[in-house]
């Protein structure tokens, strides 16, 4: 099914939860919409469920102007955050429930039920009980009851927010095979940006109740359209600089540029990968903390005249020899990117 969103908004009182938000999502996609709590994600997915009526805006599906078109029509499996399993049926029961409320012959649910669970990995579970499965187990239940009515469209909010690291890496993986084999367009709602760059094809990064970008998980790593968005994805610097001939200039720190329009104050950003740290005296920033994290190994400094920045190196990596508080470095910055100085303060993160 392919998806088009036009000048979708939608208040509450007097909140804007979606400012005029429109995107086109190509069928049989797997999209992510990635951004911080509150910003407007799940009223997004819930209007394109139907369970949420927008203030003014138009959605299609499959060129069919859907807007006011009622839930139970618009052919969708929804997934939530806390499985919302019925605890009194088993695993089967709870696949082939909406097929039952369908009024299929059960027989026929319960074959259909059969096949998903071996599907999603569960196969010979049918007559447990939910209360009888971990975490992951139960999700796995929740998508497979989804996918029994073979809808159209599946939107999954938070899918994995209820289950610990580990098993959320798990059904990340699994979520991504899943959706391979069975194809149906899927949209998620995450917070997190690992899931939503391990997983999906597109990501569309909300804010604020606005669309502030929609690419693949490498254009909107590599080329943030926006401020907000270098933050938000990825770890950052971010250093107050003056621009003056294509280089930006913090304290004692330089940076070449390619994107620097004019001269003047900007926020200079930087990602932690994006800079080499080597011991150096005089050098231009003293070694602050030295952070070891299994393989990759974080380096803390301070610069003159400018404030802290992040560096991040592999374990074994020879610009590592030497480095440790108190020494003074020098600092090569491979990529930066600008932007103007008023959109956010300036920080670390």
């Amino acid at each position: 099914m392919n998806i088009r969103v036009k000048n979708l908004c939608k208040k509450f009182g007097s909140f804007e939860a979606v400012k005029n938000v429109s995107f086109e999502i190509e069928s049989g996609s797997l999209v992510a919409l990635l951004g911080p709590s509150g910003s407007g994600k799940s009223t997004i997915l819930r209007i394109l469920a139907g369970l949420e009526s927008a203030d003014s805006g138009q959605i299609w599906f499959d060129d069919q102007e859907a807007t006011d078109v009622h839930t139970r029509m618009r052919s969708i499996g929804f997934v939530f955050q806390h499985y919302a399993l019925f605890r009194h049926l088993t695993v089967g029961e709870n696949v082939a429930f909406g097929l039952t409320v369908r009024k299929v012959p059960k027989v026929q649910a319960m074959k259909k039920a059969h096949e998903l669970l071996e599907l999603v990995g569960l196969g010979g579970l049918e007559k447990r009980y939910p209360s009888q499965l971990s975490g992951g187990q139960r999700q796995r239940v929740a998508l497979a009851r989804a996918l029994a009515p073979d809808p159209k469209m599946l939107l999954l909010d938070e899918p994995f927010g209820a289950v610990d690291a580990k098993v959320r890496e798990e059904l990340r993986q699994w979520l991504r095979r899943l959706h391979d084999e069975v194809g149906v367009t899927s949209i998620f709602v995450t917070h997190d940006q690992d899931e939503a760059f391990s997983v999906s094809d597109q990501v569309l990064v909300i804010h604020q109740g606005g669309l502030e970008q929609k690419g693949t998980p490498t254009d909107i790593l590599d080329n943030p359209e926006t401020e907000f968005v270098a933050r938000f994805v990825g770890e950052v610097n971010v250093l107050s600089s003056m621009v003056r001939g294509g280089e930006a200039n913090a304290g004692s720190l330089r940076a070449r540029l390619e994107d620097a329009a004019s001269d003047g104050p900007a926020h200079l950003v930087m990602r932690s990968y994006d800079l080499k740290f080597w011991r150096e005296d005089p050098g231009i920033a003293t070694v602050e903390r030295v952070i070891t994290l299994g393989d990759r190994v974080k380096v803390q400094a301070k610069v003159d005249g400018a404030g802290q920045l992040v560096a991040q190196f592999p374990r074994r990596s020879t610009l590592l020899k030497g480095i440790e508080p108190g020494v003074r470095i020098q600092i090569d910055v491979t990529q930066a990117r600008i932007y103007p100085s008023f959109s956010l303060p300036p920080q670390v993160g």
